[in-house]
C-alpha cells in the first residue's frame, strides 16, 4: 500500500508542477473543471445517486462548467480573480459557513448524520460547497499578482499541494509506525493523534524548505504566511475526516480505483478541497495580500 501510495505520488507531483508552470491560466482552467467534475461523479455515488442519476448530475456540472469557462474566457489573464465579487463571497463561505458546519459534523457523528443520512438532496448541497470553492481556490491564487509576475501564483498554490500531500504522507507513515491513539475512531480508525503530529512535522519542514528555497516568501509577509499554513493544514485533515464521514456513510471505501493506491480523485484531493480555498479566503481576503 504505501509502496504504490509513493509511486502514484512520485508520478502526479511532476504533472501537478508542469500543469502550474507550463499552462496558462486559461488552460488551467480547464484541468481543474476536467477534476472538479470527476471529483462530482464521484460525490454521486457519496450522495447515493444510482447509475442513471449520476449522468444526469454529471451532464448539469458539465453545462454549468461550460458557462463558467466562457466567463472565464472573457477575462484579461492579469484581472485577478479575487476581484471578481462572486468569488470572494464563495471563498469566505468555503472558510467561514461550510468547513464550520463540517467541523460540527464530523464532531458530533454518528450523530449529526441523523440530518443528512437520507438526503440526497443535502449530500448534493455539500458536494457543491466543497468542490465549487475548491475550483475558485486554484484560479485566485494561480492568477496572484499574474500581470506582475506570472509564477509567483503557481509557486503560492504549489505549496498548498505539497504542504497538504506532505502532511498527508507524514501522518500515514508515523500513524502506522507508533500510531496508538485514535483521532476519529467513529469516522477513521485508521487515523491517529501520533499520525497528526507527524503530518504537523512533515508540513513544517516543508514550509520552511518553501520560504528557504523558493519565491513564496515574496508573496507574503512571514506571520500571515504561519497563519494560513496552519490553518490551512488542520482544515485539509477536516476535509479528509469529511469526505471519509460520507464514505462509511454510503458504505464504500474509495471514491472510485481511478488511480493506483490512492482510490478515487476524492481521496487523493479530500485534504486540497478543504485547504486551498481556506487558504486563499485568509491569504487574500482577511489579510488583504492582493
Amino acid at each position: 500500500m504505501l509502496k504504490s501510495r509513493l509511486v502514484t505520488a512520485f508520478i502526479l507531483i511532476p504533472i501537478v508542477i508542469a500543469a502550474l508552470f507550463l499552462l496558462s491560466p486559461i488552460k488551467l482552467v480547464f484541468v481543474s473543471l476536467a477534476v472538479c467534475m470527476l471529483s462530482a461523479w464521484e460525490w454521486g455515488q457519496l450522495a447515493g445517486l444510482s447509475s442513471r442519476s449520476q449522468r444526469i448530475w454529471l451532464l448539469a456540472i458539465s453545462f454549468c462548467s461550460l458557462l463558467l469557462a466562457l466567463m472565464i474566457f472573457n477575462l484579461p489573464d492579469y484581472l485577478p480573480f479575487m476581484q471578481i465579487l462572486q468569488a470572494q463571497y464563495v471563498l469566505w463561505a468555503a472558510a467561514i459557513i461550510w468547513w464550520q458546519v463540517a467541523l460540527l459534523l464530523v464532531l458530533y457523528y454518528p450523530n449529526s448524520a441523523t440530518f443528512w443520512r437520507n438526503s440526497k438532496t443535502l449530500l448534493l448541497v455539500f458536494g457543491s460547497l466543497t468542490i465549487l470553492p475548491f475550483f475558485w481556490g486554484i484560479l485566485a491564487l494561480r492568477q496572484y499578482h499574474y500581470g506582475i509576475n506570472h509564477f509567483i501564483g503557481a509557486w503560492l498554490l504549489l505549496y498548498v499541494i505539497v504542504l497538504v500531500w506532505g502532511a498527508d504522507s507524514g501522518a500515514y507513515i508515523l500513524g502506522r509506525m507508533i500510531g496508538r491513539h485514535k483521532l476519529a475512531p467513529k469516522i477513521s480508525p485508521a487515523k491517529t493523534w501520533e499520525g497528526l503530529v507527524g503530518g504537523l512535522i512533515t508540513s513544517s519542514i516543508i514550509a520552511w524548505i518553501f520560504v528557504r528555497y523558493t519565491p513564496i516568501i515574496d508573496a507574503a509577509a512571514p506571520l500571515a504566511l504561519l497563519i494560513c499554513s496552519m490553518v490551512a493544514f488542520f482544515v485539509s485533515v477536516l476535509g479528509d475526516l469529511t469526505e471519509s464521514m460520507f464514505k462509511r456513510e454510503a458504505g464504500i471505501k474509495d471514491s472510485s480505483h481511478l488511480i493506483p493506491g490512492h482510490g478515487g480523485i476524492l481521496d487523493r484531493i479530500d485534504g486540497l478541497m478543504a485547504a486551498v480555498p481556506v487558504f486563499a479566503g485568509l491569504m487574500l481576503l482577511v489579510f488583504n495580500a492582493i
